[in-house]
């Protein structure tokens, strides 16, 4: 179990003592007998509605906690099998050698990470200057939003170049001694020099020369993606006129009668994500696709992705890139392990931008996985708001040196796939790969489809899942003898 840090400890001491003396002056509200006196009600403040002094002051305790709860973490270190391989967002690592180490910690690093924010400007409508305790399905949205505006916008297998500044990670690699234990082996941080028993594999002058020329090249090439590096980080800052910041991300969900403070769940998430890329002109070329009911109408897309179809002697130029969303659910309760296999093979693929959803009541942003374990990042960690305005602000808070995994079976069945396209061939090839890898659910009804035609040819309205308020379709599994049939809506992500 985990214990406060004397940090930890020292901010309640701070923050918690302030808000409780804040608490004792209401007795001075009260009539003589204790009793609060009535007031007459403020017509503007239901008006305009405007949080009252009981609405603050629990917002402000309510803050003060989840500041606490979520500003420390206590590091542990995640084992990696070196004999099986790891797979993250299309790409494969086998890590037996450190070269490999290197490459898929690189990668890792490069990931954008977004995280719970503290003493950001308030919100419009409440009393919340941090999103701590109730916002990590957000975080989680924003991640898989990055994702997808990286490979839209960087250079392909793009990595960070100030990434090696925080190799220094704490994990573990180990090789299974026997199929039924393994047994773990410590080796070296991803920083640390090599040991000096560790016999130094050599390759031939001409291959390494190759290498070293191939690596110097990228070096440079990811220097020169740098500056758009900065700008993307910016459309994610926890201010006001940021285009998908907390901020405008809670606008949006006021929409669905949603409001800071509440719980988002990967559905709702899904479709905030498409209108904030669709009301802003900083992304160019790129739009946000929802499916709905679990199935994806292909003409849907083409007519999104290029509205000239309908115009003879249209051609594919006009075609603009689509991050393709699809909010499932995988089980009643719990994961419905038929569909393992085929989450394992979507996250294979190259066009897979990651998965939001995660444990019980807990977001999670999912990238990978090695064996029976999902590798994930996580957003419950509370930081510190960075001034993104500033010129050459620190970069470090939004990259994730800590890869951390989880069970398969822990995962939480309510989720939102995401994919991405550049161009109407890549496409065309996503559905072909996408379909390859539903076919190999062992469960009679597929996690999802793809179809052809128009969702207006099925009965149903929009190209891009308009109805927020619905819930997914939701895939059956067969419940042990016993097990209630009862669960709460698909959206649900309560307060930890």
């Amino acid at each position: 179990m985990n214990s406060v840090s004397p940090s930890a400890a020292q901010y309640v001491g701070g923050a918690m003592q302030s808000q409780l003396m804040e608490s004792r002056r209401l007795p001075e509200q009260q009539g003589s007998c204790g009793v609060r006196q009535p007031q007459n009600p403020d017509p503007g403040r239901e008006a305009t509605g405007e949080p009252d002094e009981v609405d603050k002051l629990k917002a402000k305790l309510m803050s003060a906690w989840n500041n606490v709860k979520y500003g420390w973490t206590i590091k542990s270190k995640t084992s990696f099998n070196k004999m099986s391989p790891v797979t993250m967002l299309g790409h494969s690592y086998l890590l037996n050698s450190e070269d490999e180490v290197e490459r898929f910690s690189l990668a890792f690093i490069s990931r954008i990470w977004l995280t719970y924010r503290r003493e950001f400007p308030l919100l419009e409508g409440s009393t919340w200057t941090t999103d701590c305790g109730w916002g990590c399905m957000l975080r989680s949205g924003q991640m898989l939003l990055a994702q997808g505006l990286l490979v839209h916008l960087m250079p392909r297998d793009w990595t960070w170049p100030d990434a090696q500044q925080l190799t220094d990670v704490d994990f573990e690699l180990f090789r299974p001694r026997s199929p039924v234990r393994a047994g773990g082996v410590p080796i070296p941080s991803f920083g640390s020099p090599r040991a000096p028993s560790t016999p130094e594999k050599t390759l031939p002058t001409r291959q390494s020369s190759k290498c070293s020329l191939k690596k110097r090249q990228e070096s440079v090439r990811d220097r020169q993606a740098e500056p758009t590096h900065l700008k993307l980080l910016t459309w994610f800052g926890d201010q006001p006129p940021a285009p998908f910041g907390v901020h405008q991300l809670v606008s949006i969900g006021r929409s669905s009668g949603k409001k800071a403070g509440d719980w988002y769940g990967p559905s709702i998430v899904a479709h905030i994500l498409r209108k904030a890329v669709a009301r802003t002109p900083v992304v160019q070329n790129l739009v946000v696709y929802v499916a709905q009911d679990c199935t994806v109408y292909k003409e849907d897309v083409v007519r999104l992705c290029d509205p000239s179809t309908t115009s003879p002697g249209s051609t594919s130029e006009s075609w603009k890139s689509v991050i393709i969303l699809v909010p499932v659910r995988l089980g009643g309760e719990v994961l419905n392990p038929s569909y393992t296999e085929c989450v394992k093979n979507i996250l294979q693929l190259e066009c897979c931008i990651g998965i939001i959803g995660g444990k019980p009541k807990h977001s999670l942003y999912f990238v990978g996985f090695q064996d029976e374990q999902l590798l994930y990042l996580d957003p419950h960690y509370c930081q510190p708001v960075v001034d993104v305005t500033q010129v050459n602000f620190s970069l470090e808070s939004f990259h994730c040196s800590a890869p951390k995994k989880m069970p398969f079976n822990r995962m939480d069945p309510s989720c939102t796939i995401g994919f991405y396209a550049k161009n109407k061939k890549d496409f065309e090839s996503l559905c072909s790969a996408v379909n390859l890898a539903l076919s190999s659910s062992m469960e009679k009804y597929p996690i999802f489809t793809i179809v052809e035609g128009l969702s207006q040819d099925y009965g149903l309205e929009g190209h891009s899942g308009l109805h927020v308020g619905s819930d997914p379709h939701i895939l059956p599994q067969t419940n042990k003898p016993g097990m209630s049939n009862n669960r709460r809506n698909s959206d649900e992500f309560v307060f930890l």
